[in-house]
């Protein structure tokens, strides 16, 4: 029988106190910090999803969660982030013109304040993955954000590397949804969409292109994010993770690829439009000023990563030059993007590498 998880649940979080932190940003946004607290600890962790996603992929109820894996470790105060990319959201299925420099400028900083008026002046880890990793690379390089002992970024930072195939996609995708097929997002529920409606045909079109699986939900984020190829191993993931990603996977706009496209064809994190006057608090180059950050990251990616393939292991030898002996890099054998943190056995295989980076940097 079907395993069936309630939908946005906190289930998967045992013998936790939650609390739910709502905060705005400065451009208007509502976001929220959720608090999952088992013991008091003077090292917080702070939890970070990436696009489409939301804290949900860090409080799985079907194995071992990431927060679940820390408390037990001793780091008793976890929070995580759901900010605007969050598929808790409305708003990335809303006619907008959002840029990694509004979450870098607006999210991470408020979100950080919040967190600062409940846990004062201990210290921080936090621990992003995929857009929520590159995002708060920029707000810390940026210096938006300052004070965090540490960061572990999955997948990718602050150089994004693509195959081809997503190239092509993220060039040339946003013009071709918004003003010719619609609609204006995308969205791995499609599948069960009205018939005939675009987003049903799109399912359907796209399906017969991902013989993987049958999962029409999984073929839609392969098209959404994967270079030809799932942004998982499908070893790695629990059959029950695999038959509800349409619960972990919201809907999703195109304006972000077009920022993600400029930083592909930079080789680094750039601003999306050096003029613009609302983000003349943000460096060009967010990699300008490199040699000024002294918080230590760790690069963790899979050696099978089809969305951002090497980026972290050439982000990683970057900044090595730059401030060597600072950050370290750590590549997972037989993994992909998205279950380096979501897969069935991630509390074994890939958990403790960082359990082991977060120890080492607590005081």
């Amino acid at each position: 029988m079907e395993q069936r998880i309630t939908r946005f649940t906190h289930a998967g979080v045992a013998d936790a106190g939650i609390s739910v932190h709502p905060f705005a940003t400065g451009d208007g946004l509502g976001l929220n910090l959720t608090r999952f607290r088992r013991a008091d600890c003077d090292d917080v962790v702070l939890l970070i999803h990436g696009l489409t996603t939301s804290s949900d992929m860090y409080i799985m109820p079907e194995h071992t969660n990431l927060v679940n894996f820390l408390h037990d470790a001793g780091f008793g105060d976890v929070w995580a982030l759901d900010y605007r990319m969050s598929g808790r959201f409305p708003y990335d299925t809303e006619t907008h013109r959002h840029t990694l420099d509004d979450i870098a400028l607006h999210d991470h900083p408020a979100a950080l304040e919040e967190l600062r008026r409940h846990v004062g002046d201990r210290r921080v880890h936090v621990i992003t993955h995929c857009l929520g990793a590159v995002s708060f690379s920029m707000a810390l390089f940026a210096g938006t954000v300052s004070d965090v002992t540490s960061l572990t970024c999955n997948s990718v930072s602050l150089i994004p590397r693509t195959p081809f195939w997503s190239r092509m996609k993220l060039g040339f995708g946003p013009a071709l949804m918004e003003y010719v097929l619609g609609p204006t997002f995308i969205d791995p529920r499609y599948a069960t969409s009205p018939v005939l409606t675009r987003g049903w045909m799109l399912s359907k079109a796209v399906s017969p292109f991902h013989p993987t699986c049958d999962e029409p939900a999984c073929h839609l984020l392969s098209f959404m994010w994967g270079g030809g190829k799932p942004i998982f191993s499908h070893d790695k993931m629990s059959p029950v993770t695999h038959a509800r990603l349409p619960d972990l996977f919201g809907a999703s706009g195109v304006h972000y690829y077009r920022h993600v496209h400029k930083m592909v064809r930079a080789g680094r994190a750039v601003k999306y439009k050096p003029g613009d006057p609302r983000h003349a608090a943000l460096p060009n180059d967010y990699l300008a000023g490199a040699a000024d950050v002294t918080t230590p990251i760790l690069f963790l990616t899979g050696d099978r990563n089809h969305v951002f393939t090497d980026s972290n292991i050439v982000c990683h030898h970057v900044l090595e030059a730059i401030t060597p002996g600072l950050h370290e890099l750590e590549v997972i054998p037989g993994y992909g993007h998205q279950d380096a943190f979501m897969g069935a056995n991630a509390a074994a295989d890939v958990f403790p590498q960082v359990l082991d980076f977060l120890k080492r940097k607590a005081g």
